[in-house]
């Protein structure tokens, strides 16, 4: 366990490295990272050209002008010289699949916002469009959902950063499917769906047509039916078929935040305080789950730009037909947040440092 308690000389706080810290991920981790009562961010390239990626652009996260220059993480053991522990890949999956090996074997530790390691390598051509270049090391790589994989997160030496809708989605639905007591309330044969919209910044910093202002702006959509790359993440955290979960993608005209809607059928007559027995179990120690109770519902104004997950479940008269409802920031809880939070749980400190 690393010690970075205050000592006579001052505070230690970790080195952190950032990849990618120009996109819209990036840029939300380190503005969390500059914050940190316990952490110290350093800008990393993926190469020399990548250097001048910013310029012409502010600097990120009020950074001067004469911040130097930043680092190449393969460069000469860069990272040991530097002091550097950890290092948050926030790059597209190619370019986190080429780096991780180099800053694992520098002996820093990785978690990676991409989807690079959050499947097993015979799913990923399917959904990513390409062989896994590094199987080897997704038998190291620990999903990074703290609510689920607190322990398991914490000797890690690479997470894989959840993707922002299977956060909300595995969060809503995991104390009905895998909860502790083994009670699996779900009816599966009835199916689930999951009508979850989001912000534009979801899509990442890339412009493309479908993002434009004029294309977005006074207009609602649904993109990738039944074929979202995140959706074998659920599957795979849930032990659901994927006959079983019907999940479809909606772009709000707005800059950030998720709402997921749940409908499902149960098993059983169920009353509201089990069901929110369940959830109270499986989310006693978790800081970032808030429930809601009857009467009140959950909105995206509430969550965005904080690290919770809230949810809210509405029973029907059956007692059978339920919906579920979450929302969280898909930069914050959905990304960087969480990115924090798993860094905060492998590193020994409060899991809520530098994001309350």
């Amino acid at each position: 366990m690393h010690n970075y308690a205050i000592s006579p000389s001052g505070p230690r706080k970790l080195r952190a490295g950032v990849l990618g810290y120009s996109g819209y991920s990036g840029a939300e981790l380190l503005g969390l990272l500059e914050r940190h009562p316990h952490a110290s961010p350093l800008l990393l390239a993926h190469r020399k050209a990548d250097d001048t990626a910013h310029q012409g652009r502010p600097a990120p996260c009020g950074r001067g002008e004469n911040e130097p220059p930043p680092l190449l993480p393969w460069e000469h053991g860069v990272l040991s010289k530097n002091g550097i522990e950890v290092v948050f890949t926030a790059t597209p999956p190619e370019v986190s699949l080429e780096v991780a090996p180099e800053i694992l074997a520098q002996g820093a530790r990785v978690i990676d916002l991409s989807g690079a390691f959050r499947l097993p390598a015979d799913q990923y051509p399917r959904w990513y469009g390409e062989q896994h270049t590094r199987p080897e090391l997704l038998k190291q790589a620990v999903y990074g959902l703290p609510e689920l994989y607190r322990d398991s997160i914490r000797t890690a030496c690479l997470v894989a950063n959840p993707g922002c809708y299977p956060t909300a989605a595995i969060c809503a639905l995991w104390p009905l499917l895998r909860n502790e007591s083994g009670i699996n309330l779900i009816d599966r044969a009835a199916g689930i769906v999951c009508d979850a919209k989001s912000g534009v910044s979801g899509a990442g910093k890339k412009p493309s047509p479908k993002t434009h202002f004029v294309q977005v702006t006074e207009n609602f959509s649904a993109y990738a039916i039944l074929n979202h790359r995140h959706v074998p993440e659920v599957l795979n955290n849930l032990g659901l078929e994927e006959s079983e979960f019907s999940f479809t993608a909606h772009l709000l005209p707005i800059e950030r935040g998720i709402l997921a809607t749940h409908y499902l059928r149960l098993k059983r007559k169920t009353t509201h305080e089990e069901l929110m027995e369940l959830y109270r179990s499986a989310y006693g120690d978790s800081r970032f789950i808030r429930l809601y109770p009857k009467g009140s519902q959950p909105e995206l104004r509430l969550v965005n730009r904080t690290n919770f997950c809230d949810i809210h479940c509405s029973l029907g008269n059956d007692g059978k037909r339920l919906v579920v409802i979450s929302c969280i920031d898909n930069l914050v809880k959905g990304a960087a947040g969480q990115a924090v939070q798993n860094m905060n749980v492998m590193f020994g400190f409060d899991e809520t440092a530098g994001l309350l």
